[in-house]
């Protein structure tokens, strides 16, 4: 979803090849060989695997609109570390610690991982409209694809993400106005519903 987002906030027409992650392609295996999995971006022939690096190589790609990252190094440097914490503790794999375990210590566990991680986020988001100020960029990009599963973690863990961390919910809704956003997040019912049937899957029900 991050590489959506960002080609449409340059205003790139690009094509999805849906993927059966269960019966993998031929054109995945070949395009990631190390890792195996999606999202890959491939331009001019040549495979871009990991998201966050996507985003890094559209930016670089299409300077005609505005840059994700701030001009100053400092600025850069900050918002990549903000962006490596969102993408390594705000996590399919965190989110699974939650709608992956039936009410319980390990699911306790893990909705204290999840809200502290927030917290830390919101402390750094502050009063601004986006982590970069008054510019949606590269931190937001990284962390609103998450913002689609905070309705199911709240169903599966029993608990309300806008009670705990009302501005990162705002900052949520605000980038959700965008139409990079919009046009690229599945609805949070739509995503609930997936959950549940992972849920089955994997014997939690």
């Amino acid at each position: 979803m991050r590489t959506k987002i960002a080609l449409r906030e340059k205003g790139v027409e690009f094509e999805v090849q849906e993927e059966d992650l269960w019966n993998k392609s031929e054109l995945l295996l070949k395009s990631n060989p190390v890792h195996k999995k999606v999202p890959v971006l491939i331009h001019n022939d040549t495979p871009i695997s990991e998201s966050l690096i996507q985003v890094q190589y559209i930016d670089e790609t299409w300077t005609d609109a505005a840059s994700f990252l701030p001009t100053d190094p400092q600025s850069r440097a900050t918002a990549r570390f903000w962006a490596d914490f969102a993408d390594k503790t705000i996590s399919f794999e965190g989110g699974k610690k939650i709608w992956g375990n039936k009410k319980g210590e390990e699911q306790e566990k893990g909705k204290k991982e999840f809200l502290e991680s927030l917290k830390v986020l919101e402390a750094e988001l502050g009063d601004k409209s986006y982590f970069g100020g008054e510019t949606f960029g590269y931190v937001d990009i990284t962390l609103v694809p998450f913002y689609s599963w905070f309705y199911a973690l709240e169903k599966c863990g029993d608990f309300s993400v806008e009670a705990e961390c009302p501005k990162i919910v705002a900052w949520g809704k605000r980038c959700v106005e965008r139409n990079s956003v919009a046009a690229t997040l599945p609805e949070s019912e739509k995503v609930y519903q997936q959950v549940l049937k992972l849920r089955q899957i994997f014997g939690v029900e």
